[in-house]
Order: C-alpha cells, then sequence, then structure tokens
C-alpha cells in the first residue's frame, strides 16, 4: 500500500510525489505519514551492505514514484559517491560505545545521505509529472553545499539557499559560493539562520510565488529529506544485532526525528539522547515540556546555531494527539509569546543534555586523547551527551560533519590542524560567487524572480 501524507496542520493527504515536490504543505504545516509503515530489523541482512538497507527502507515510501529495481539503481547512483566503502562506517571508541562515521558523502556531512537521494528523487517526480523546479532552502551550514552539490546542472531544477553571513565557518561558505553551476545559487542574508528559515517559510506560505516559481524545498521540512535518514537508524541496529540508543548533536531536530520516525516504524531503540550546543531550546523542551525561544548565540557548532527548531512540530503534532488545530494555535502562541508548555511533555524515548564551547572542546581533546580521533565540535556535543547520559546497552553516536569543515575549532582545541581530505583541496583558492542581500521578503522575492530559468 502505497504511503500518503498529511499537513501537520489539518490538511487533506497526497502522495509521495507530491509531498517531495511541495516540500512544505500549502498550509504551512510540514508532511508526516497518515500512518507508519512497519519495517523488522530482522529481515535485513547488514552482510549486504548500507545500500540494500536503504533500499528497503526507501521502498516502503516511494512505490507511487519509481518500482524497486529502478529505485534500487537509484540509491546505488547515489552511494556510488560515497568515499567509505561501507557508506556508513561504525567504529568503536570505548565498552558499548561507537561513532557512526556519516560524513563521507561528496560535501563530508550527514546532510549528502538525504539529498543525494533527494535530488534523484525530484528528477523521477519532475519526470512523471512534468514541469520544473526550484529548490529554495535555508542552511546554518552543511544543508546548502549537499543541496547545491545534488541538484547541480540539472536542466529542470533551479536552486537557491541563504545562509546567515558570517555565521558559518569559511570552509562551509566556500563550499556553497564556489560550485561553478549555473542553476545553483548562494545567498548571504544579513541575519541568523531563523531569519533565513522565516525567509523561506514566508515566501511559501505565498501561494502565488509558490505556483510561479514551482517552488520546493531541500530544507529538512522535506519529508523526503528524512526518509534516507532513517535508513542508517536500521543500519546500526542491524550491525550491532540488537536494540541500540543513540546520541544526536541536533539544532533543527530533522535528524533525531528521523530516529523517532525509525521507532515508529519497528526499530528497537532504548533512547534517543538529543545533545545541544549554548542555544540550549531543544534541552529545555525535553526536560522540562517547554520551549522557550531566546536569541541565536553564536558557537564552535555552527550548524546548529538555531532557536526554532522546524522539525519538532512534527513531533508535537503526535504530542497532541494528530489534532492540526491544537498544534497550528499552539505554534501561534510560540510565535507572540516566545514560550510553550507542553502539557505532560515529550515521552521517555528522549534525553538531552547541553554543552558550551568549552565543554565541547574538552570533549573533543579527551576524543583525541583516548582514541586518536579528530571529530568535529558538533559530533563532539553527542559524544558528551550519551557519556553523560550512559543509557543501558550500546550508544551510537552520529558523526554529522568531517572536521576539516570545522579547522578553526579543531586548531583551537587541539592545537594542531585536522588533515584536509581530497574533497576541499584548493577550495580556498577558488573564486566565489555569491549574492548579499538584506533580511526582507520584497528582496528575497524579487532574488527569486531573477534567479529562475522558468517564471
Amino acid at each position: 500500500m502505497s504511503v500518503r501524507l498529511v499537513s501537520t496542520r489539518g490538511g487533506p493527504a497526497v502522495d509521495m510525489p507530491a509531498a517531495v515536490l511541495a516540500g512544505l504543505a500549502p498550509d504551512g504545516g510540514l508532511y508526516v505519514p497518515e500512518e507508519w509503515p512497519r519495517l523488522d530489523p530482522a529481515g535485513l541482512d547488514a552482510g549486504s551492505g548500507f545500500t540494500a538497507v536503504a533500499t528497503a527502507v526507501l521502498d516502503l515510501f516511494t512505490s507511487d514514484l519509481l518500482p524497486a529495481p529502478r529505485l534500487e539503481r537509484l540509491v546505488g547512483e547515489a552511494f556510488a559517491r560515497f568515499d567509505h566503502p561501507e557508506v556508513a562506517p561504525l567504529v568503536e571508541l570505548g565498552q558499548d560505545l561507537y561513532l557512526m562515521e556519516l560524513f563521507w558523502g561528496p560535501t563530508l556531512a550527514f546532510k549528502d545521505f538525504a539529498l543525494q537521494v533527494l535530488g534523484r528523487l525530484v528528477d523521477v517526480a519532475l519526470g512523471e509529472r512534468g514541469g520544473n523546479a526550484m529548490i529554495l532552502g535555508a542552511t546554518s551550514g552543511d544543508t546548502g553545499s549537499a543541496a547545491m552539490e545534488a541538484f547541480r546542472d540539472r536542466d529542470r531544477v533551479d536552486v537557491v539557499i541563504l545562509f546567515p553571513e558570517g555565521r558559518t565557518t569559511e570552509v562551509q561558505r566556500r563550499q556553497m559560493t564556489t560550485i561553478d553551476a549555473p542553476n545553483v545559487h548562494a545567498v548571504a542574508v544579513q541575519g541568523t539562520f531563523d531569519d533565513c528559515q522565516d525567509l523561506v517559510k514566508a515566501v511559501f506560505a505565498d501561494p502565488r510565488a509558490r505556483d510561479d516559481l514551482s517552488l520546493s524545498t531541500a530544507n529538512s521540512i522535506n519529508f523526503g529529506r528524512l526518509i534516507t535518514q532513517v535508513a542508517y537508524y536500521y543500519w546500526a541496529v542491524a550491525r550491532l544485532g540488537g536494540p541500540v540508543s543513540f546520541a544526536v548533536p541536533s539544532g533543527n531536530f530533522g535528524n533525531v526525528y528521523s530516529g523517532y520516525a525509525a521507532t515508529r516504524m519497528g526499530l528497537p531503540v532504548r533512547r534517543l539522547i538529543v545533545g545541544s550546543n549554548a542555544n540550549n531550546v531543544l534541552d529545555g523542551f525535553f526536560r522540562e515540556g517547554r520551549l522557550d525561544l531566546g536569541t541565536v548565540i553564536p558557537t564552535l557548532s555552527p550548524s546548529m546555531d538555531i532557536q526554532v527548531p522546524s522539525n519538532l512540530e512534527r513531533l508535537l503534532f503526535d504530542l497532541f494527539g494528530r489534532d492540526g488545530e491544537r498544534l497550528v494555535s499552539a505554534m501561534t502562541r510560540l510565535r507572540e509569546e516566545g514560550s510553550l508548555a507542553v502539557a505532560g511533555g515529550p515521552d521517555d524515548l528522549f534525553s538531552s543534555r547541553w554543552y558550551d564551547d568549552e565543554d565541547t572542546m574538552a570533549t573533543m581533546r579527551e576524543v583525541y586523547r583516548s582514541s586518536g580521533r579528530i571529530v568535529d565540535p558538533h559530533s563532539a556535543v553527542g559524544i558528551a551527551a550519551a557519556r553523560d547520559t550512559a543509557p543501558d546497552g550500546p550508544v551510537v553516536c552520529l558523526a554529522t560533519a568531517h572536521p576539516a569543515k570545522f579547522a578553526d575549532a579543531v586548531e583551537r582545541a587541539l592545537g594542531r590542524p585536522s588533515p584536509v581530505p581530497e574533497a576541499l583541496e584548493g577550495i580556498h583558492d577558488r573564486p566565489e560567487r555569491v549574492t548579499r542581500i538584506p533580511r526582507d521578503l520584497g528582496a528575497i522575492h524579487r532574488l527569486l524572480r531573477d534567479k529562475s530559468r522558468f517564471a
């Protein structure tokens, strides 16, 4: 049976191709399955490799798009671009403590898992249904380059990525601004990631703009982003052979939500451990059942410098009994008052911890001392949360980015540079292509029409 998706804000159900192409529901909600498909991990053979596990997960969602043999080829092509034979290798850090390295894709971050597949799924959907698309997204650092790399040089797709000027690392910025492809555009916004995200949502809320520009998004608000991420949770359980806890550094909550989605599909997960930096709005939610929005604090882990985690709306939808009207009321109150209490709070599947920059660097130093491994600051936050929570049984920490993307933080923490992978060689010598705009909705509307090849 094909999976149908509904909006968290009460809109009607759509099929997967419509959800992938739309990204955000017309009512401003996020798509979630009407009913979750089930997949027993006991039936998965880790010996067949990551691609086989990912195909089994994706097949549950994509039957409206393409038959299983074609899906298998598509997934194989997506992960052929990864530079490790296991795609998502598991490395032992200590007794019952593992690091799952998710940074072997073309832009050295976990976002490559979803976006290398999503780019191909969008191509299939456009081929089946016709037309063109403009991918509009916001990035706190890694999504932008992963999306631009996934969609570069495609005939039917334009890409515009907003990023907060001065709030990414130099490598993250250059990974976006040095891509030499006519259909991808990096846009620096005078503001924070939350400002960029708000601009994206405001454009999507304009029906005329959505239709005229054929808008879609590569942000994790697009449900198509999440389904491939579910696969590496299944992969870890298949590799380790039993129930597992996961420690996940999180800002926008998409990666953790993918783990939650896996539990809804039948994956045995003991605990989802959420690691935050000083922008600790998620920690307040999981500890106290309330959201208190503050001002974004720049940190050594900029991809987590977020105060409004969009994907949390998907979890709130379940916590509110899938009542769209109640959710709309709650989200309006959160925006107006900057605070929201959730009666009963989240269930005990979740734990959380938060760490400032000094804590983060201390963990980076300890991991290097004990294992010889260099980890980036985001991954260090997840490792610290795993160690401080110490649940029963194995814990898999998600290593979300290559440390070379955060060279200054590594140098500051360890007093030595991170090795530079081949993908980043010469990046500082390449010319940059970037457009700068103020934090203004009119400016982004004008820019989108200027960059579109199809409007």
